[in-house]
Order: structure tokens, then sequence, then C-alpha cells
């Protein structure tokens, strides 16, 4: 495999075009770099000719001075070239890595379902840092060594022709040598990224579930699999450096030809009359430049293999497309309410069968839907689909008549609202969390939302109103607190549709009896979907679907299957049989 230059290219072009200026730059002072680093052996070789011939002292002192300001110029131009390399590389990488993250963010959910967040953070942040280094790197390093081998190769043809056609092909075959040994360590670069990114992975996963692994006992099973995964990358890790190390040997060899080369043709030439002693001197100062940028490209060749492994990966990761797609037409629905349909509906997740199979019925705009059903009966899947978290195999969902695969994402999902159990906040401001970071939303809509919700006096209560700062995953607030939080974001985004999963299963006899005064406000002229474990959370519902297996068991106005004795509704209702549905 070459290094994967292009595919670099591809990757951070986008982020580096805007940066021309600095680029150019950069450029600039990284040949007047190279042109000080051959310039100054001419200038020491003048120095000792000189010095041999008798000249004067003030001929020498003048010489010596140069040299000495040139090489604190060269000193100066390297440091600016080193803070250009980074700035511009960071600048880039770090805009490609936003754009990774928008991307993985807008994947869908089987990709999710499939990839851990350790093992995106790993890629996204891990994989771009290395970039990152790699690019500042390249262009001091690598880019760098790569002109300053044709100035000098240059400089030597100048010299004598003899000695430039010597170190000519003492290069080329030092550089067929280095191509010939660089990928020796790239399976092993690429499979310890992989290990490191199931790491990460396997991290994020056993501290999200560190209350459950110390009360089950499985805190020595999840520290077991620790030093498997680190026994993993270590065992990559010994296989790469030691290909690495054979790497540097059979360079160092190639290399020790080359001074061999440099002391024995500046001998030659001179005892032919050809060169002078300032010349040797210029000959074995150049094989000296000729073999660091050259032992540098060795020394990158671990990163050459991490690169290319790191540049697959990323380049993996941004050709993956969502298969849902953002529609094309920006349809304006009226927010509320909104008219629901499923026609023929049939969804089954990834070598699964169908969890929906063949769903048909409507919702008229401002009715309410109690969707009942069996763990796995497929209503979790339902939600999903409304929003388009996923598509439907086959069948056709619309919202006010208009197939959902034709409307903008973001029109959707402003449109259509969830209240689960689980409530997501994050570590930032009550105003962040409530509004989702939507600095239009004016604090008086957030203070009347909350007095509409009865949390008035908890928010009077936080030390910095809403701008006191919640903890990740909203420790330190009660199940009820966080859930009225929540109902407080569908309030604030006037939805047309709310989904409601069962939301106050987990809450305690007052904090329901103020969510259920919220939920009766939330359901004014709005459709809903109250999807519910428990028969006494339907008593609003103008209709009830019974789903079984992905199939509709029951469908039909609430009163009448209430009143209809061969309904199964109202056989749930005279057993109280409320637990066949969990």
């Amino acid at each position: 495999m070459n290094l994967p230059l292009k595919a670099y290219w591809d990757l951070l072009s986008r982020h580096i075009r805007p940066q021309r200026g600095r680029f150019a730059l950069l450029t600039l002072l990284l040949f007047g770099s190279i042109g000080l680093r051959i310039l100054n052996p001419q200038i020491m070789r003048g120095f000792i000719d000189s010095a041999l011939a008798g000249d004067a002292l003030a001929k020498l002192t003048a010489a010596g001075l140069t040299f000495l300001g040139i090489a604190l110029l060269q000193q100066g131009v390297s440091v600016a070239v080193t803070y250009l390399g980074e700035n511009v590389a960071w600048t880039a990488t770090n805009a490609l890595r936003a754009e990774l993250a928008w991307h993985a963010l807008n994947l869908d959910m089987g990709f999710h379902n499939d990839h851990t967040p350790g093992e995106l953070i790993e890629r996204i942040d891990g994989d771009m840092t290395e970039m990152a280094t790699f690019f500042s790197q390249f262009i001091i390093t690598l880019l760098g060594n790569a002109l300053l081998l044709v100035g000098i190769l240059a400089a030597l043809f100048l010299e004598d022709w003899r000695a430039g056609v010597a170190f000519t092909v003492f290069i080329a075959v030092a550089m067929l040598i280095l191509y010939r040994v660089k990928d020796l360590a790239l399976p092993h670069q690429k499979a310890r990224r992989e290990a490191e990114s199931q790491l990460f992975g396997f991290i994020e996963e056993q501290l999200s579930g560190t209350e459950d692994l110390r009360a089950s006992g499985a805190v020595d099973f999840s520290v077991r699999e620790l030093f498997r995964h680190q026994a993993e990358i270590l065992r990559h890790n010994r296989r790469a450096h030691f290909k690495n190390w054979l790497i540097e040997n059979i360079m160092g060899l190639a290399m020790t030809g080359g001074t061999i080369l440099a002391v024995a043709s500046g001998y030659w030439l001179f005892t032919a009359g050809a060169i002078t002693i300032g010349t040797v001197y210029l000959f074995v100062h150049y094989i000296n430049l000729l073999d660091e940028p050259i032992w540098m490209m060795t020394r990158e060749i671990e990163s050459f293999q991490t690169i290319g492994a790191c540049v697959e990966r990323l380049t993996e990761l941004r050709a993956i497309q969502p298969d849902v797609r953002d529609g094309p037409v920006s349809m304006e629905m009226e927010p509320r309410p909104l008219a629901l349909s499923f026609d023929g509906v049939t969804f089954a997740y990834n070598g699964s069968d169908a969890v929906l199979d063949n769903l048909t019925f409507t919702l008229a705009p401002g009715r309410v839907l109690g969707l009942l059903g069996r763990t796995g009966s497929g209503k979790t899947t339902l939600a999903r689909l409304i929003f388009r978290l996923y598509d439907p195999r086959s069948g056709q969902i619309s919202l006010n008549d208009a197939d959902l695969r034709r409307l903008k994402l973001d029109a959707l999902r402003q449109r259509v609202a969830i209240v689960t159990q689980d409530v997501q906040l994050f570590r930032a401001s009550v105003r962040d969390n409530l509004t989702f970071f939507d600095r239009a939303i004016p604090d008086e809509r957030i203070l009347a939302a909350l007095d509409e919700l009865g949390l008035r006096g908890w928010l009077e209560s936080l030390p910095n109103g809403l701008d006191t700062e919640l903890e990740t995953g909203g420790k330190g607030l009660s199940a009820g607190e966080g859930q009225l939080l929540a109902f407080t974001r569908v309030f604030l985004r006037d939805p047309g549709l709310v989904i409601l999963d069962e939301a106050s299963s987990r809450l305690d006899p007052a904090t329901e009896q103020l969510l259920e005064r919220a939920v009766d406000k939330l359901l004014q002229d709005r459709t809903a979907i109250i999807i519910a474990h428990r028969l006494g959370t339907v008593h609003r519902a103008d209709e009830i679907l019974i789903l079984d297996g992905g199939s509709m068991l029951e469908y039909g106005e609430r009163h009448s299957l209430a009143a209809d004795p061969d309904s199964r509704f109202h056989h749930l209702l005279q057993t109280g049989l409320e637990e066949v549905l969990a």
C-alpha cells in the first residue's frame, strides 16, 4: 500500500483552501529555510580555503560573522515554519473533525447501534490528532527534507559532476530501499488503531454501567476484559515496533555506505587536484545533511503506517451514507394539529424478522391514539419511524398527506416531539438544556413554560436561575424534575404531533398529578400518540391500537372497544391483566 497522499489530500483539501495565504507564506519560508541550509556550508568552505591560503583576518572575521548570522536567521525561519505548519494543520484538521462529527450525528441509528460512542470518539478525535501531527511533520520533515535533497544534489553537481552523479545514485538506492521496506508495519499499525478503538468503546460501555457492574459483582470481569483489550494492543504494538526496528537497521546500513562514499570521493578528488580541502568539507557536510532527511524519513515510517490506517478509517467513515436522506420538499405545515397515516408499513432491523408488518391506520388532526402492546411488539419502533430515525422497508408514512420521505428532516422534527421515560440532560445551563442550545428562544418563553408546569418555584431555588449548570445525565435532579424539564422542551417547540412513551411511569404520585395537568395542556389542539404499558395511562385516548408481533391486533374508538365484550381492549379492562402488556 502506498502512502495515501491523495486520500489524505481529499480529506483535508476543502479545509486547507481557505488558508491559501498562510499556506503560501509557509511554502515561501520553507524554501527560504532550505536555501539557507544549503548556503551556509558554502560560506564555511570559503572560510576554510581562505584560512589555509593565509588571507587577511578581516576577511575571515567577515566570513565567520556571515556564517553565524545565516545560522541564526535559518533557526528563526525554522521556528516560523514550525509555527505556521502547526497552525495550518490544526485549523484544517479541527474543521474536518467538526465535519466528521456532524456526519456521524446524521448517520442512521443502525450505524450507531453497531458503533459505540467510544469507538467514534477514537476515530473522530484520535485519528484526527494523528492526521494533524502528520500534516505538520509532513510539511516540515518530509516535504522540506525532500526539497533539501534536491537542493543538495544541485549544489554537488555545481561543484563537480562526478560527485553529483555518485550521490544521486546513492540517494536513489537509499530511497528504493526505503520504498521497499516502508509498508512492513502497516497491517499491525492498522490493527493497533482498530484495537484502540475497541478499547475506548469498551471503557465507555463499562463506565456507563458502573452501578450495574458493582451490584452484579461483575467488576472482576470488566478488569479482565480491560487487560484483554490492552494485551491485544500490546501484541500489535510489539509486531509493529519489531518491523520498524528492521527498517531502521536496514537504513542504518545504507547511510553508513553514504558516509564511506563521501569520505572516499572527497579523498580521491582532492588527491587528484580537482577540489580543495574546503570542498572536501563541503562534501562531508552535505552527506551529513543528506543523512538527516533520509533518517528523518525513516523515523517517520511509523507515522506513515499509522496515518495510512487513520486515513483509511476516516475515509471509510466519511464514505458511509445514511439510508435516511433529507427530503427535497421544504413543506410548510401548520404547527398544530397534524394528521398522521400509516399505509401498509413494514419494517425490520438489519438481520431480524419484521418488527412492523403491513401496518395501516389513520390518525385525524387533534385526535389522541393510545398505543398498547407487549414489550417488543413494535411500539417504540413506530415512534422512531415517525421521526425518520429509520425508513420503512415498504409502505408509506404521511403527515398532512405528505410522504415523510419528501420532507426536510429539520422541518419534520421541528413539528414532532417525543417524551420518554429516560430524559437526556446535558452538562450545560438550565436554559441550554431546555432549548437544546437554541439561543433564539427568549427567556420570557422559557419562564412562561416553566410557570405552566409549576416549575417556577424549583427554578427560583437554583443558585443562578436559568444560568445554573446541570450535571451530565441530570444528576442532582429527581426523576420527576427531569421529566418535567422534558415537557418544558416540548412546550417551547410547540409541535403539531406529540408522542408520549409512558412518560409518567417512573414518577411519584404527587409529581404525576402535576404532570397530568401538564399533559392536559400539552394535548390541547395537538395530535398525540400515547405509548402505554399500563391501561390507566390511556384514559385520554380517542382511539386504541393494540400491536402484537408487529401486526395490528385491534384498532378502533376507545369507547366502542371498551363497550364491546368481544374486544381485546374490553377484556383487558375487565380482567385488569395489565402485566400482559409489559
